[in-house]
């Protein structure tokens, strides 16, 4: 039987001992244990990467500790605009979202992207009309707050600044970002990401989650990434496919390619945050 493995993430960061109760820290660790079970499991039956990183990110998205689908942040105008890609490694193709609002899964809706249309990338009003196409699942508005995330939006939407995800008032390093890279039994890799991006995030921003080889890479040839942090320097580095790059063009493995990527030129650019692959 072929090696088959799932790696996922619910964000960079540590959030200190004495800034979380044994109850938050065992609810956390449950559901990253969920995610990862439920997707593994997608591939102890033979289903496929892409399979198994779609599953264990719509757990993530559904549990409103993390930054992604109902637990995501509060944007400038107190809403939800939710980022995420998923690609197939097999054969290159992928799906993104941008900008979505009230999408329960948006993991979901891109690999509808990559699946049930001719494009790559859609965002805003043109997603979610895609996605009425596509019968994808729509929440009201009530379902996606937290107020755990609402009064992290009140300690910064009246000074004009953005914040990455943690608890502000705490000033912890957490990034709550989800993601997932899985092989399954044929050999075949993938990689998705799913994100709410930054509290009282501006002018629709996107950061690096949704954008293919920025935070969402996979390549059978080299390797699956996805990354979590501060988006900007990401989208700079070109981050997950630079590790793709140092692979397939230098010859480098997988670990020394993220080292190199991470610890050395994110690092250049005070980029913060990490990766997995």
């Amino acid at each position: 039987m072929s090696k088959y493995s799932l790696v996922i993430h619910g964000g960079s960061g540590t959030i200190l001992k004495e800034n979380m109760s044994d109850e938050v820290e065992a609810a956390y660790l449950k559901g990253l244990a969920d995610a990862l079970n439920a997707g593994f499991i997608e591939l102890e039956n033979g289903k496929t990467a892409t399979h198994a990183v779609k599953k264990a990110l719509m757990l993530l998205e559904d549990n409103i500790l993390f930054n992604a689908g109902r637990g995501s942040v509060f944007t400038k105008n107190g809403l939800h605009e939710m980022d995420a890609a998923i690609m197939d490694g097999s054969n290159l193709a992928a799906g993104a979202v941008a900008a979505v609002q009230n999408i329960r899964n948006p993991v979901s809706l891109a690999e509808k992207v990559m699946l049930k249309s001719d494009h790559v990338f859609l965002c805003r009003e043109g997603a979610m009309e895609f996605a009425k196409t596509v019968n994808e699942k729509i929440e009201p508005d009530d379902y996606f707050f937290s107020q755990f995330r609402y009064d992290q939006w009140q300690s910064v939407k009246d000074i004009g600044i953005t914040a990455l995800d943690h608890d502000i008032l705490l000033t912890e390093n957490k990034f709550g970002t989800v993601g997932a890279v899985a092989c399954d039994k044929q050999g075949n890799i993938a990689a998705a990401t799913s994100t709410g991006g930054m509290t009282n995030k501006q002018y629709n921003r996107i950061g690096d989650s949704p954008l293919i080889g920025c935070g969402t890479y996979a390549n059978n040839s080299t390797c699956a990434i996805s990354c979590t942090g501060h988006g900007e320097p990401f989208i700079r580095a070109v981050a997950a496919y630079d590790v793709s790059c140092l692979m397939e063009y230098k010859g480098l493995s997988l670990m020394e390619a993220m080292n190199i990527v991470v610890h050395h030129k994110l690092v250049k650019i005070k980029g913060e945050g990490g990766m997995i692959g």
